[in-house]
Formats: C-alpha cells, sequence, structure tokens
C-alpha cells in the first residue's frame, strides 16, 4: 500500500511540473519573449550571488575540516599502514591543493566577466604555450602518482618477510559473524570444504587431515605484535568483506574459493590506547554514549564486515587484540586444539 502510495503522489508530482512548464511558456507567448530576456541588472545580481556562493562554498569546505578533521583513523597499527596512508595523504593533497586553486578562481571570473552592456567577450582561438602546460603537467602528475600507487600496492601484496615466516590464520565469514582458525605448532592450515560442515564441525575441517590436529577455533583474534600475519579468507554464503581499518587491511571473503591478506601489527592495543589522539576520540564518543545513557566505550582494534551482507551486517564485527610475543604465548598454550574435541 505504501509503495502504491509513493507511485501516486511520484506520478502526480510530474503532473504538476509540466503544467508549470506549459502555463510558463503560455505566458512567455503572450508576452513576445520579453520575459525570457536577460537584462544588465539580472547578470549583476546573478553573478554576485554566484560569488556569495562560491565565497560560502569555500567556508564550508574549511569549516568541515576543522569541525570533522579529528574523527579520522589514528596512526595505521601495521607496516604496510604507513606507506598506504602517506599515498592516501599525497593524493589527497594534490587534490586539495587544485581544489582551493581553482575554485575560487571559477567563482571570481564568473562574477568579473558576467554579462555587462557595452562589453564584448574576445575571441582567443588557440595558445600552443598554455596547451602544452594543462596537458603536459596533469600528465606528469597522474604518472608519478599511478607509479607511486602501483609500487606501494605491490609492496602491500607481496610484502617481503624473508627474515621469518608469517603465521597462518583462517578467518571464516557467514551471515552474520566471524570465527578465526590458527594453524597451531605446525603452521599449516587443515583442509576444509563446506561440504564437510557437519554438526559442530561448523567450520568443514577434513579432521582425517594430520595438519588439522593442531588447528584451534576462538572468536577472538589474539595477533603478536612485530610478527607477519598471513590471513586466509573463507566464506560460507555470499561475499563478505574483512576489514581491520586500523591495519588498513581488507580482502573480499567470496564463496567457493580462498582469498589472503598480509601484514605485521606493529602498535599493541594497550599502546594504541595510550596514545593522545586515540584518547581524545574515546573521550568524545563516550560523552556522546554517556548523554545517551550508554555504558563507556574502550578502544578495541575490530575486524567489520564492509560489504552490506544482510539485516544484521551492521553487528558482524569481531575484536582484534594485539599484545606482546609472551602474553601470545600464554594465550595460545591455554586454547583447545581440534585433536582434544
Amino acid at each position: 500500500m505504501t509503495g502504491l502510495l509513493i507511485a501516486v503522489v511520484a506520478v502526480l508530482a510530474i503532473l504538476v511540473v509540466l503544467q508549470v512548464m506549459k502555463v510558463t511558456g503560455l505566458s512567455s507567448d503572450l508576452q513576445d519573449g520579453k520575459d525570457n530576456e536577460v537584462s544588465t541588472k539580472d547578470n549583476n545580481t546573478q553573478g554576485t550571488l554566484l560569488l556569495l556562493f562560491g565565497i560560502a562554498f569555500m567556508v564550508s569546505f574549511v569549516w568541515m575540516i576543522v569541525a570533522w578533521g579529528d574523527v579520522i583513523l589514528p596512526k595505521p597499527a601495521s607496516e604496510h599502514g604507513v606507506q598506504y596512508d602517506s599515498l592516501m595523504w599525497i593524493s589527497m593533497g594534490l587534490i586539495i591543493l587544485v581544489f582551493v586553486l581553482v575554485n575560487p578562481v571559477l567563482f571570481y571570473f564568473a562574477f568579473k566577466y558576467r554579462g555587462l552592456k557595452g562589453t564584448k567577450a574576445t575571441y582567443y582561438e588557440h595558445n600552443n604555450k598554455l596547451e602544452l602546460i594543462w596537458t603536459s603537467v596533469p600528465a606528469v602528475v597522474l604518472a608519478v602518482l599511478i607509479i607511486y600507487g602501483l609500487t606501494t600496492w605491490s609492496n602491500v601484496m607481496n610484502p617481503d618477510n624473508t627474515d621469518q615466516e608469517p603465521m597462518v590464520v583462517e578467518l571464516y565469514a557467514q551471515q552474520f559473524n566471524w570465527t578465526a582458525r590458527y594453524s597451531g605448532e605446525d603452521n599449516t592450515l587443515g583442509y576444509a570444504n563446506v561440504a564437510l560442515i557437519e554438526g559442530a564441525n561448523f567450520l568443514g575441517v577434513d579432521m582425517n587431515d594430520d595438519n588439522a590436529k593442531d588447528d584451534f577455533i576462538v572468536k577472538e583474534l589474539y595477533l603478536p605484535k612485530g610478527k607477519p600475519v598471513k590471513f586466509k579468507f573463507r566464506s560460507q554464503d555470499i561475499i563478505h568483506s574483512a576489514y581491520m581499518p586500523h591495519f588498513r587491511a581488507q580482502m573480499n571473503c567470496v564463496p567457493g574459493m580462498v582469498t589472503e591478506f598480509q601484514f605485521t601489527p606493529t602498535i599493541t592495543t594497550d599502546e594504541m590506547r595510550a596514545d593522545k589522539y586515540v584518547m581524545k576520540q574515546v573521550t568524545n564518543v563516550n560523552d556522546i554514549r554517556i548523554e545517551e545513557g550508554n555504558d563507556p566505550w574502550e578502544f578495541d582494534y575490530v575486524l567489520l564486515c564492509n560489504k552490506i551482507c544482510g539485516a544484521a551486517h551492521y553487528n558482524m564485527q569481531m575484536p582484534i587484540k594485539v599484545v606482546e610475543q609472551a602474553e601470545y604465548d600464554k594465550w595460545v598454550a591455554e586454547q583447545q586444539l581440534l585433536a582434544q574435541n
């Protein structure tokens, strides 16, 4: 019923617009088109309004940076995240530089060269020097950015860890939760397939595979600081996206295939909580939560789903703890292996 009412309102709105256009056309015919003539006063009014809009536009841009500039992510907590952020800030810096240089000029020129009685536009056919400048400069800048971007992408997707072997962890996605499976002492995950899902074996792990016997399953990620981690992603139902924003890491989880992403954590959870920028963000969030009657929030790294995967998509998340190696080893020793189930 609601959909039908919306459709009826939309049709009526279109009919009203058509009638208004028809009446406007008839009015213009009655006045021999004089109401469509543009006067010097009209040009002055429109030029001034556009200039004022341009000023307000630039002021609002600065205001938004000041008002919301402190809600961006804190410093990256992974090795490759530093390169990732450098690429982003260089790109954003160039975009903002061009934006603040070009837009005021456009608005000013629209005002300065508005139509005035007695003035005539100058016909300017061609200028080889200008053509060369505004073609070659953007081309060179874009070429540098693209090469830098490809280099960063290569470093992120193919990290050099010749000094130590990455630990292997599987992240299993299903509506609407995450499950992590660690590869144990042999650092090799046991074979798994959705066709093997049965009863308590909700990951479909082949328990006849010797590599699976020392695997263990958890609902909270623990990662050791300074050790590379290779994540292998699977999905049980639809496409999900494993997103770990503080580590600048994201990878799609696709049913029927295994994708992977590797990074090295560089900042423990406790160290990030002690960061002044993070502490300020936590204080701002808790001021709002307390005002609304909610419990205070404590910063944690988090794994999210970055695909809109259904009604409870917002709730598909898993906490991540980055700890020192000794604490990580203690935590691993407390876990129950699949062979012990």
